[in-house]
């Protein structure tokens, strides 16, 4: 064969030796002669390529050879020569990752996450280019210089479109079985990203305990395990593996790929280690951050009369909606960077702590119609500037500034726009500086969540509009205060009409806006109108993919309709664009407990009462940290704590529903039925309205079957009802 090989293929490659062989392929190191350089050359045995042909052979492997990836072993050539099919790689230095498992068994926790993290992020990259590996293994992971690259796409492909009576002639398999999914192994038709998720989790699983997930005699029983046997933990083999990471891990492994993560980018996310640090935990080494990150601080006040913080805190809104349209550009949330308002401390000691890699801080003065503006964009790893800049324009310009500020951070960071994006930073919301400026007042108010502060909010925006009828951005600003006053404050028939009209006007005026579709879905759905709820939400994730209200507010949504599985997916989303919020684990924890996923609503709990302790080192008195953070406490068992945190929120705001009713789900959660419907009663009674989120909400499960709560139920239900 050898002899053959090297006539067939003496025009372009040398072989010089063999490296080794597997299933389907041999391996040789050989010396490419047109570009004078070693490869490693990769022959498939002869029955094997007999069975498959050059044709689909080469349109598969073509498909891989698009894949440019830093973690991904690059193809340089195939082709068919003499009868023989190869491919060609470049020779790397180093050993497979089953080399290194065979000699030094499994390895320290922080190496074995790296690699896994590492492995995970390129195949997350080849499934949205919809390239599926199929065969993940140890064998197909070469490790260089410390770093894993994974080798072999489009080889199982290839294999895999040959027919079944033909693989079975040869005695062949597509997929190892020791890795191999449930659903590859059963030929369940077209498989996606999460049967090489699958796969990466039993390699995980061997690399961190030093065994298999599932052995067996044969191939057939380990394969035969994978469908009969539970998910297997490794905390019972490794008693130090964390129980976040157990869980990460035995979720990857779930038999229906329905239950996995939904792609392998968010099972890299669940694998980074330590987590948010608890009071009782040591301070977390937080990986370095992504090198395209950013905060923007509130601009500094630096007008005469100190009375311009809505406009200055309003651009830096501004500026981070844009940013945060760009998906390449990981920006931190308005509610995180404006936590940090006229510190003091150290601009790289906030990037660290905000976990960015760049900072944007300025400031505004504002005389007449006058601005003076500054900006400056700072490195965090050493504090010096990569850009700064001063305006100095009248009052109408300050669109034009943010967008200058915008495009000049994409420029420091090397981003690449789409034309979407580019559109997406440069829109105008309205061409009337005295509308825009009623408008950002309305934001300021808008976000301290309060029934006084929503009404001045709605009559900010509604000045906005008086002043500019086309402002569609306003109405949706007012659509959402109605909302959100109907279900937490107010439940009046007006709030609910005027949401809808106000939501229905936003979308006239721009269908584009993916803002104004999150107010009209939001306004649809507590009508009853779920079908078009859904719509809208799905459309504003199309319409701005990183619109973290679009997936938060459709998730809400679809838990007020009991609809947990599909909440769920939605809160994770919004997670992943919000990582920092401390509602939102929460909201994790609860649609986990409906589904009965107790210890996954553990752990979203615990991480949620850690983000809101995190919170309110910076803000001791945000009562939505504390009663968060309360119920959240409650859940784990930590009741005194929990019980200090709530009586902190209600001494803020006694009269509040909404602190009424979070509180009484934190009494609810910890089994003190009598107090916890108290305190739902005053919630109601204050104007808390929103009863199909009770009838839903996890945190009263305990409540369901009581007498008062019985009669409560009863009494809602015969008044008139606002759906249609």
């Amino acid at each position: 064969m050898l002899k053959g090989l090297e006539a067939a293929l003496s025009d372009n490659y040398k072989i010089e030796r063999e490296l080794g062989r597997g299933g389907m392929a041999t391996v040789y190191l050989a010396h490419d002669r047109k570009h004078d350089r070693a490869v490693a050359l990769k022959v498939l045995h002869p029955e094997l390529s007999s069975a498959l042909g050059p044709d689909r052979f080469l349109r598969e492997i073509k498909v891989a050879a698009r894949l440019n990836h830093p973690h991904i072993l690059p193809l340089y050539d195939s082709g068919e020569a003499g009868g023989f099919l190869y491919y060609v790689m470049p020779y790397v230095e180093g050993e497979s990752l089953r080399s290194k498992l065979n000699r030094d068994g499994k390895f320290p926790l922080d190496e074995a996450l790296h690699l896994a993290r590492v492995i995970a992020g390129a195949l997350d990259y080849a499934h949205r280019q919809r390239v599926v590996h199929r065969d993940i293994k140890p064998e197909n992971v070469m490790l260089h210089e410390g770093e894993a690259m994974v080798m072999d796409f489009g080889i199982a492909k290839a294999v895999s479109v040959a027919s079944d009576d033909t693989l079975t002639q040869i005695g062949m398999m597509v997929g190892t079985p020791a890795y191999v999914s449930p659903e590859q192994a059963a030929g369940e038709g077209e498989i996606d990203g999460r049967s090489d998720q699958y796969s990466l989790a039993c390699m995980l699983f061997e690399i961190l305990s030093g065994e298999k997930a599932f052995t067996g005699s044969t191939a057939q029983a380990v394969l035969s395990k994978r469908f009969t046997d539970p998910v297997p933990s490794l905390h019972k083999i490794n008693p130090g593996i964390p129980d976040e990471i157990d869980l990460a891990v035995s979720k990857a492994l779930s038999k229906d790929p329905r239950e996995r993560f939904t792609t392998s980018g968010e099972f890299a996310k669940a694998l980074i280690w330590p987590k948010v640090a608890t009071p009782a935990d040591q301070p977390a080494v937080k990986p370095t951050a992504a090198p395209k990150s950013i905060a923007v601080l509130p601009f500094a006040d630096m007008s005469a009369e100190r009375e311009n913080g809505y406009f200055t805190d309003g651009m830096a809104e501004e500026i981070i909606n844009a940013l945060t349209t760009i998906r390449a550009l990981r920006v931190a949330s308005r509610t995180s960077s404006f936590a940090f308002k006229a510190t003091t401390e150290d601009i790289r000691q906030v990037g660290k702590k905000l976990d960015v890699a760049t900072v944007l801080e300025g400031s505004v003065r504002k005389a007449g119609n006058k601005l003076r503006i500054t900006a400056q964009l700072v490195n965090v790893a050493d504090g010096y500037q990569l850009w700064s800049q001063r305006y100095d324009r009248d009052l109408e310009d300050v669109f034009a500034i943010q967008d200058e500020i915008a495009t000049s951070i994409v420029k420091a960071l090397r981003v690449i726009l789409s034309d979407d994006e580019k559109r997406a930073i440069e829109r105008v919301p309205t061409a009337n500086v005295e509308a825009y400026d009623c408008y950002l007042r309305g934001r300021q108010y808008f976000h301290q969540f309060q029934k006084q502060s929503l009404e001045f909010a709605r009559q900010m925006f509604t000045k906005a509009i008086d002043i500019d009828p086309t402002y569609a951005l306003a109405y949706a600003g007012v659509a959402d205060c109605c909302s959100v006053l109907y279900t937490n404050f107010d439940a009046t028939e007006a709030n609910l009409s005027n949401a809808e009209t106000a939501s229905r006007r936003a979308l006239e005026l721009d269908p584009g806006l993916a803002e104004a579709h999150v107010a009209r879905g939001l306004a649809v759905s507590l009508h009853g109108n779920h079908k078009d709820a859904e719509g809208e939400f799905e459309t504003a994730m199309k319409l701005n993919p990183q619109l973290f209200d679009a997936a938060y507010m459709y998730g809400r949504a679809l838990t007020a309709q009991g609809k947990h599985e599909k909440a769920l997916k939605m809160f994770e989303r919004a997670a992943e664009l919000r990582p920092e919020d401390y509602v939102i684990p929460g909201m994790v924890g609860g649609a986990y407990a409906s589904l009965g996923r107790t210890a996954e609503a553990q752990l979203a709990f615990r991480r949620q009462s850690a983000v809101a302790a995190k919170r309110l080192e910076l803000n001791p008195d945000d009562p939505r940290a504390l009663y968060m953070g309360a119920i959240a406490l409650s859940h784990l068992g930590e009741l005194t704590r929990a019980k200090d945190w709530a009586r902190q929120a209600l001494a803020i705001n006694a009269g509040d529903a909404t602190v009424l009713y979070n509180v009484a789900c934190m009494y609810a959660a910890s089994g003190e039925s009598d107090e916890a419907i108290t305190l739902l009663e005053r919630a109601m009674a204050a104007g808390f309205g929103h009863w199909n989120w009770i009838e839903n909400d996890s945190d009263l499960e305990s409540l369901r079957g009581h007498p008062r709560f019985l009669a409560l139920q009863a009494k809602k239900h015969q008044e008139p009802t606002h759906a249609s």
